[in-house]
Order: C-alpha cells, then sequence, then structure tokens
C-alpha cells in the first residue's frame, strides 16, 4: 500500500478508535475498509503486470492473553477476507500463542492494520459491557470470551461482503483466482501438515456476550 493511501487509512483507523460514539467509529472504520478493499483490488493487478513487485511471504504474530482464542479468530476471519490465509500455532484449551499469516506483501499490510483497530475497539467495548453487568469475576471471564468469539465472526463476515463488493469487473476474477493459487501453494510449501480448523463452530458459553459481540461488530465495521 503506497505512504499516502496507508497514512490515509491509519488516520481513519485512529479517529474510529477514538471515537466518542459507536455510529461515528463505524463511519470512519467503513471508509478505511472501503479504501484498503479498493486498493487490495489495484495492487492485485499491478501485481498481474509485475510480478516482482508484490510476492507471496508470511509473517507471524503473537497473540496475547487472555481471550487469544477469539483474538486469533479475528486475526484469521480478517485475513482470510483480504485475500491471505491463516494458520494458528499452539491452539488448544481456548488459547492461541500465535497466527501466520500468509499472503501478498499488500494484502499482508491490510491485515495487520485492519486487525490492529479492531482488536483495539473490541477489546474496548469488551471490557465496557463486561464490566457493566457487575457479575463475578468468573461470569465477567465467560462473557467476555463468547463477546470476543462473536465480535470476530460477525466483523469476518462484514469484511468478506466489503471484498466481494469491490470485485465489479470480471476481467479481476483470473487475476485474484491466480493470486488466491500462489497464497494457497504457499501455504502447502511451508505448513504441510497443517489441519483445517472446524471453522464456524464455537462454544459459547455466554449468549448475553455473544449476541454483545456481534452487536458491537456490527457498529464496529462496514455497514457504509
Amino acid at each position: 500500500m503506497g505512504i499516502d493511501k496507508l497514512d490515509t487509512v491509519r488516520k481513519l483507523l485512529a479517529k474510529a478508535d477514538g471515537a466518542a460514539t459507536p455510529a461515528e467509529a463505524e463511519l470512519y472504520t467503513a471508509k478505511a475498509v472501503e479504501l484498503m478493499a479498493r486498493h487490495g483490488i489495484d495492487e492485485a493487478l499491478l501485481g498481474a503486470a509485475a510480478p516482482h513487485r508484490d510476492e507471496v511471504a508470511t509473517c507471524r504474530i503473537p497473540v496475547a492473553d487472555p481471550y487469544s482464542a477469539g483474538k486469533a479468530r479475528l486475526l484469521a476471519w480478517t485475513a482470510s477476507a483480504l485475500r491471505c490465509r491463516a494458520v494458528l500455532h499452539e491452539a488448544g484449551g481456548g488459547r492461541v500463542a500465535a497466527v501466520t499469516v500468509l499472503g501478498f506483501a499488500s494484502d499482508r499490510a491490510r491485515v495487520e492494520l485492519l486487525y490492529t483497530s479492531l482488536l483495539v475497539q473490541a477489546s474496548a467495548a469488551m471490557v465496557r459491557e463486561g464490566s457493566a453487568r457487575h457479575d463475578t469475576p468468573a461470569r465477567t471471564k465467560t462473557f467476555r470470551q463468547s463477546f470476543m468469539h462473536g465480535y470476530a465472526l460477525h466483523v469476518g463476515d462484514r469484511l468478506r461482503a466489503a471484498a466481494s463488493a469491490e470485485v465489479d469487473d470480471d476481467r479481476l476474477l483470473p487475476v485474484l483466482a491466480r493470486r488466491d493459487r500462489a497464497v494457497a501453494d504457499q501455504v502447502e510449501r511451508v505448513f504441510p501438515r497443517t489441519e483445517t480448523a472446524r471453522g464456524r463452530s464455537i462454544r459459547v458459553d455466554s449468549e448475553a456476550g455473544w449476541r454483545s459481540g456481534r452487536d458491537h461488530a456490527g457498529r464496529a465495521s462496514m455497514d457504509g
């Protein structure tokens, strides 16, 4: 992503992170996502014309507790929606140590930038909503875990819808298909023994937390 566009996206996401209202955060995030989605298509076309300017590589991103499983899913589904692939490391028992994102450099930059902003917004909303319930520590933890899972799933749905809306030219489809194959081949080379996750099958211990996470995800992104 060019320096000028990257700076514009960062400023929009910073405004979303510090927004006074959910509606204001939604407005800034939607503008940032629209710009990143459009730029992703531009980069794909430029990469097709000059293959060596945007190559497939990997980056490993640590995921910190608490609620690392939900955070990892947020990162993985953000990566998937922005034409990357994700591999979760040391996943089990409700924890994930790290996520490796595989994809073209321009796409990975968009993933890292957007994930950081979405995580800031999710964490602030999760703590605020969980603390307002005046539950026991155990119930608060359960609420927050379910909140993060609900948030991650709904953000992934909205990101995929936003990305699909940008693919409005049949001439793009072969270009994007070639990039998808290149990323899939990289996954096979780097991680030949990975196991496929169960996808959207998630244990939810707090229905209220799940609903709250989905609601905040709807306000955080992509309604624009």
